[in-house]
């Protein structure tokens, strides 16, 4: 088992998948749990296909080192009118989100569709190829975390107020589109940061699956936080050796960032059986 979770990373490029993935699980961990509270998963799927052109353009015009600058401009861009247009009310929060996702996606089909070949990149750019992160990739991710534990420890509180009593935090004379603009950038930092890694459409299991088996576990919110950042890390270690495993012991190939996010929906399944059969005992 030691050799199983240990040996594959002996070599530089699983080190540095190792690394990247474990700063992907524990940011994707604390943030999940706030979008748990929120219930914004929609939200996060739509700004990861929201960021697809920019992923595109920023690789056509530069290549792997354009996709985090497309990316992160159109995730802003994206929240940016959402909760500018959510802050009307006059719109439902879901059609927003609906009509967003459709037209910067479409944007994105459009503009690679415009090139002679689709190229094996932007595809990894869709589902992730965490094997080949590089330095840069990794401080990247390392920046967006550190980034994120600032806010959350400087706004915590007034995020979570906002999660379960919208109302009186706006009776209470707190800004509610100002918090709700700082969750939204936040879970846009998270997704630009994992479009290399695990890629732009796995990126919502990360952030969800983990926070969701968490909150089966528990109710107090500091417990929750601690097992959705071990469990993202956990399912992040063990999905790799399992890709690398199965892989190169056994001549099956494995996609290492959908492993790690089968790895985790598997935990998630477990929690849930397990809370089933404790719940069908006490009866």
């Amino acid at each position: 088992m030691i050799d199983f979770l240990v040996t594959p990373f002996d070599r530089p490029y699983m080190t540095r998948a190792l690394v990247e993935a474990l700063l992907l699980g524990a940011l994707c961990g604390v943030v999940g749990v706030y979008v748990l509270l929120r219930r914004l998963a929609f939200l996060t799927d739509a700004v990861t296909h929201t960021v697809f052109p920019g992923v595109v353009v920023g690789f056509l015009v530069s290549g792997r080192s354009g996709v985090v600058p497309g990316a992160l401009v159109c995730a802003v861009a994206a929240v940016a009118l959402f909760t500018a247009i959510a802050a009307t009310r006059r719109v439902n929060e879901d059609t927003t989100l609906a009509v967003l996702l459709t037209a910067f996606f479409a944007v994105g089909v459009i503009l690679i569709s415009r090139q002679r070949s689709y190229t094996a990149d932007l595809t990894a750019f869709l589902f992730g190829h965490i094997l080949t992160i590089d330095t840069a990739d990794i401080v990247v991710t390392a920046v967006v975390a550190v980034l994120a534990g600032l806010v959350l420890l400087g706004l915590g509180k007034e995020l979570l107020l906002r999660a379960f009593d919208p109302e009186w935090a706006r009776a209470a004379g707190y800004r509610i589109t100002a918090l709700d603009l700082v969750s939204n950038m936040l879970i846009a930092l998270v997704v630009v940061a994992s479009v290399q890694a695990v890629g732009t459409v796995l990126v919502i299991a990360m952030l969800v699956v983990p926070a969701a088996a968490a909150r089966l576990l528990s109710e107090r919110l500091g417990v929750i936080v601690a097992v959705a950042v071990l469990v993202g890390m956990a399912g992040a270690w063990l999905g790799l050796a399992t890709s690398y495993e199965a892989s190169v012991g056994h001549d099956v190939r494995l996609a290492a960032g959908a492993t790690i996010v089968l790895v985790l929906v598997a935990f998630y399944a477990l929690v849930t059986l397990g809370q089933a059969s404790r719940r069908l005992v006490k009866r």
